[in-house]
């Protein structure tokens, strides 16, 4: 498929987790097989007053591509101001967040809150196309609640204002992440519009990707979650789409392995001091299943060093042979 001129050589994208969906993450899971990644939500109007930890999350690596950023905001003239600083990190790809449900970025105007006002919405879209060359893709719910179910609209309204693709997260804001995502208005949406439509909410496992691409008609598939602690999932997702089959998730060894050297390019980009920080809460991800994975996941949450990572790693191979 193609977003505007970039071309997705893959059916699997990982999602824009906040927290998560850093550059070092992002490196793990295209590696992977990831065919397209989305950096962290940024602010459009952190971003206008020069905030630095804004910035940081539109970093771009070449090895990332394609990837696109995400900003979101309430004001076109912000957004539109933001797209073009956004533009200057490289991103193939801008994403304009209409889909977050948390209460500090939908409870200020943004976000999903943008569902409740098409004709903002649109304008917003609008504003962002006009200030770049790059593809503008949108980020969507169900709608903002029960009530007011409207992805389609909205949809149809991104495509006019000149919108490359739209994603559908099959909740409404009011449900958050459950119940189960609705894949019947990802087909509507795809039913509705020309431009590509990329479908997300509970894929965790090749089948749950093969199902919503294939009860929706969508041409790419987000993953979230189910990347976490397990960024191998891309490329057997990658080969149960196209061969029918996937190999196993690798042994507790080559785990570890693939743990270390993710918090060590964490680490490697944001200092081991911050990124051990960062990195307790991939360790607890990466020992889930695990023999004694309660106990490892504990002292995960006190990790202070590198080292400390690798002699935990060992501990856990230890305990899996010792089973």
């Amino acid at each position: 498929m193609k977003i505007g001129n970039v071309e997705i050589k893959g059916f699997t994208a990982l999602a824009p987790m906040a927290g998560v969906a850093d550059t070092a993450f992002r490196l793990i899971c295209r590696e992977c097989g990831a065919a397209y990644v989305v950096g962290e939500m940024a602010s459009a109007k952190g971003l206008m007053m020069s905030d630095r930890k804004t910035a940081e999350l539109l970093t771009v690596t070449p090895a990332e591509r394609p990837m696109a950023v995400q900003l979101f905001g309430d004001d076109p003239g912000i957004i539109a101001a933001a797209v073009k600083k956004a533009a200057s990190f490289g991103p193939d790809i801008i994403d304009i967040n209409m889909g977050c449900p948390v209460p500090k970025v939908a409870g200020n105007g943004g976000g999903s809150a943008l569902m409740k006002n098409p004709s903002l919405a649109g304008h917003i879209i609008e504003a962002a196309v006009k200030a770049t060359v790059l593809p503008v893709t949108v980020k969507l719910r169900k709608g903002w609640d029960a009530s007011s179910v409207n992805a389609v609209e909205i949809a149809k309204i991104a495509q006019e204002c000149g919108a490359a693709a739209v994603t559908i997260h099959g909740r409404t804001r009011d449900q958050m992440y459950a119940p189960p995502a609705d894949l019947t208005i990802i087909a509507a949406v795809k039913a509705a519009v020309k431009i590509p439509v990329i479908g997300n909410g509970d894929v965790r496992t090749p089948e749950e990707a093969r199902h919503m691409l294939e009860a929706t008609g969508c041409d790419l598939v987000m993953i979230g979650r189910g990347a976490l602690g397990a960024p191998w999932v891309f490329a057997q997702t990658e080969q149960f789409l196209r061969e029918g089959f996937y190999d196993p998730a690798p042994e507790l060894p080559a785990r570890m392995e693939m743990m270390v050297r993710h918090i060590t390019l964490l680490c490697a980009l944001r200092g081991e001091e911050h990124g051990m920080r960062e990195a307790r809460k991939h360790a607890a991800w990466y020992f889930r299943g695990t023999e004694g994975a309660a106990s490892l996941r504990a002292d995960a949450g006190r990790l202070e060093t590198l080292e400390d990572l690798r002699r935990l790693a060992q501990r856990a191979q230890k305990l899996s042979a010792g089973r």
